[in-house]
């Protein structure tokens, strides 16, 4: 109850900020305040010959930034919000003082003081160094340009350094406020440590891509469950569900929230299960199903009926074609064939990136239980792969890659021979591809009309994401579809979510601020 209690406050304490930002901006520019400067030019404030006017400007805009980072209990707002309030009633108590203006400066400025145990969230150690250097660049230059070259250029030049400063400055104070960061993956101990809890517990079919490098993992307290998870702006994006006993599962799931509240961060589970996804609503998050994962049953598939039909006919002319599959485990592929596997990946990325976190692997031959079923031409030349990654109940699509000149119906066809003899060593289960939006995209002619249209909206960015396409192919095979959603805390996070989640997915390219940790 206590926790909800700060919360409050903090959120209370946004308020305020955003309140009295925008009291400080409003003092600045109406020409009320500043009586001398006629019409809307002297409202800028860069205008004002007055100096307290920018400053109170100033103050109101770094308040009005300032507000999320209190609501998230940052410790580097809250110091920031106390010079920031300060500054504003100071400033605006030069020349036309407002009582109103500084009334509200003044209860805030108490009341950031009353609460400051409850901003406990410390900024990333790393972004000391990068904003000493920032705050150097852009006071330096801020001399220059006002003892030196504002005599002899003009206005508007003069006033686009004073935004370029600006921005600097901005840029500085932003990466100090930024949450604090993981070092880097996991090491060594404990991938291998996860990597046993997944080969006796990984029952689910995104369990073995935990094991990608570029995680990390929060273990449960007796060391029998893990969660695995990346930070991107920000955000700690766990990936699947999580993995092993389940009933060291719960308590492990409240200490990561805990441990993600601690250090800023903002929560989401990516790809979740039905299943753990009623946990995360429970604990009140928000879980909201995002796409479906195509699965084939072994032993119920069949090529017969109309709907198999053409994929059957991919078949039989892949067949007649003098196909052939080989099936060769990670651990048994020698340097020459490895190189021809590279080969038709780089020919079919076309010198594009690879994507995937949830679902693919980083690194395909970097465990020797993974599988790859090889597509070979009846000359013996490689045409393509699958690679498949274990799980206890059975195999899940990593890659699917082939040569742009080999015959249409490739995939199809390495698929349904793959099927059986996945059946035949045990699997109960084939995963194929995550269809983002399948539901959405399943929509009828005859459907509601607003899902008719977000259904056209979402083809639109086919190309760029290849939404459609993927849930056609998948269809194709008549799966079971197995729902997946992404479970997240407030709704005003999602914006940031969805720019981390589509760059870890390799979808969105961010910007990189290379800092030295102290």
């Amino acid at each position: 109850m206590r926790q909800f209690r700060r919360i409050d406050t903090c959120a209370v304490l946004a308020a305020g900020a955003l309140v009295v930002g925008l009291a400080d901006i409003t003092a600045s520019l109406i020409p009320r305040f500043s009586a001398d400067l006629p019409g809307i030019g002297g409202a800028l404030p860069m205008a004002d010959p007055s100096v307290a006017h920018s400053l109170t400007f100033a103050a109101g805009a770094v308040l009005l930034w300032l507000a999320a980072g209190l609501w998230r209990r940052k410790r580097r707002a809250w110091l920031l919000a106390l010079g920031m309030v300060a500054l504003g009633a100071a400033a605006g108590g030069v020349r036309d003082p407002d009582p109103g203006q500084i009334a509200l400066s003044v209860a805030l400025l108490i009341a950031l003081l009353c609460s400051r145990r409850a901003f406990t969230v410390a900024g990333d150690p790393t972004s000391m160094r990068p904003v000493a250097r920032a705050l150097l660049v852009t006071l330096v230059g801020w001399m220059i340009v006002g003892s030196t070259l504002s005599t002899h250029l003009n206005r508007v030049t003069d006033l686009g350094f004073e935004l370029l400063l600006a921005a600097g400055a901005a840029w500085g104070l932003q990466v100090w406020m930024r949450s604090d960061r993981e070092p880097g993956p996991a090491d060594l101990a404990d991938h291998a440590r996860a990597q046993r809890i997944v080969e006796r517990h990984g029952d689910d079919s995104l369990s073995f891509f935990a094991l990608r490098r570029d995680r990390r993992y929060a273990f449960s307290q007796n060391g029998n469950a893990f969660l695995a998870y990346r930070v991107v702006a920000g955000c700690a994006l766990v990936s699947g569900d999580p993995v092993g006993e389940p009933s060291e599962i719960p308590n492990l799931l409240n200490a990561f929230r805990a441990f993600a509240h601690a250090r800023g961060w903002r929560l989401v589970y990516l790809h979740a299960g039905e299943r753990w996804a009623a946990v995360h609503r429970a604990s009140g998050m928000r879980a909201v199903p995002v796409g479906d994962e195509a699965l084939i049953r072994p032993p119920t598939f069949t090529l017969e009926g109309r709907s198999m039909r053409k994929v059957r006919q991919s078949v039989h002319r892949l067949e007649r074609a003098g196909y052939r599959i080989e099936v060769r485990r990670a651990g048994e592929l020698d340097a020459a064939l490895r190189a021809e596997i590279d080969g038709v990946s780089a020919e079919w990325l076309g010198g594009g990136r690879e994507r995937g976190f949830s679902m693919a692997m980083d690194d395909a031959y970097a465990h020797a239980q993974t599988v790859f079923v090889l597509g070979l031409d009846a000359g013996g030349r490689l045409g393509g792969y699958l690679h498949l990654v274990p799980s206890l109940e059975g195999f899940s699509l990593s890659a699917m890659r082939r040569r742009p000149d080999t015959p249409n119906g490739l995939m199809e066809w390495m698929i349904s021979r793959t099927v059986p003899l996945a059946g035949e060593s045990g699997a109960r289960e084939l995963s194929l591809n995550f269809a983002v939006f399948a539901a959405l995209l399943r929509t009828p002619p005859d459907g509601p009309r607003a899902a008719r249209m977000v259904r056209r909206l979402v083809i639109q960015f086919d190309r760029g994401f290849q939404l459609n396409r993927l849930y056609t192919f998948n269809n194709k095979f008549a799966p079971e579809w197995r729902t997946r959603y992404v479970c997240f805390e407030r709704v005003i996070d999602v914006p940031v979510l969805s720019v981390a989640t589509l760059h870890v997915e390799s979808l969105l390219p961010l910007p990189q601020v290379r800092a030295s940790r102290a």
